[in-house]
């Protein structure tokens, strides 16, 4: 599958050259100089359309009592593939930020979860890769939230693909 990779930018839509774990540790130091206890939230979401698929990926820094932000940044594949193979995607995708951004993370002391867009509830099609989801997720060493506490894919992700 051939995927375009765009940049990192904010919900306002400024644009970042840096990559995100420059990003990420200059947010984190700012926050923290102002006294914030952070926490991030990594996820992805998909949509599917007759020639391609538009993926988005969204790192929720928290401001535990006070609000957050993210940075996001899409992709799109030019393959049609299976809603398992999709949601195994998604989650692909935030693993990979995640353990870009893990060491940062450890230096700063900063919590971090990653989210998967999949519902725990069987009656609903992307509950065929929860098992496979959660054991990735879990065996790379993250926390890890399914539906409905996973916000940073089912929200955040959500609102920009």
């Amino acid at each position: 599958m051939k995927i375009v990779n765009q940049k990192w930018r904010n919900f306002s839509g400024k644009v970042f050259n840096e990559p995100i774990t420059t990003i990420i540790e200059n947010a984190i130091v700012k926050e923290q100089s102002e006294g914030y206890n952070l926490k991030i939230c990594v996820g992805s979401d998909s949509q599917a359309y007759k020639s391609h698929i538009e993926y988005a990926t969204a790192v929720v820094v928290l401001r535990e009592g006070k609000g957050g932000f993210m940075f996001m940044r899409n992709l799109k594949g030019t393959k049609q593939i299976s809603i398992k193979e999709c949601m195994l995607k998604e989650v692909t995708m935030s693993v990979e930020v995640a353990y870009a951004i893990c060491n940062i993370l450890d230096k700063y002391n900063v919590a971090l979860e990653v989210h998967a867009d999949i519902n725990t509830d069987a009656k609903f099609q992307s509950n065929v890769a929860l098992k496979d989801a959660m054991g990735y997720i879990l065996g790379m060493g993250f926390e890890f939230k399914a539906k409905p506490y996973a916000f940073a894919s089912s929200s955040c992700a959500d609102k920009v693909v």
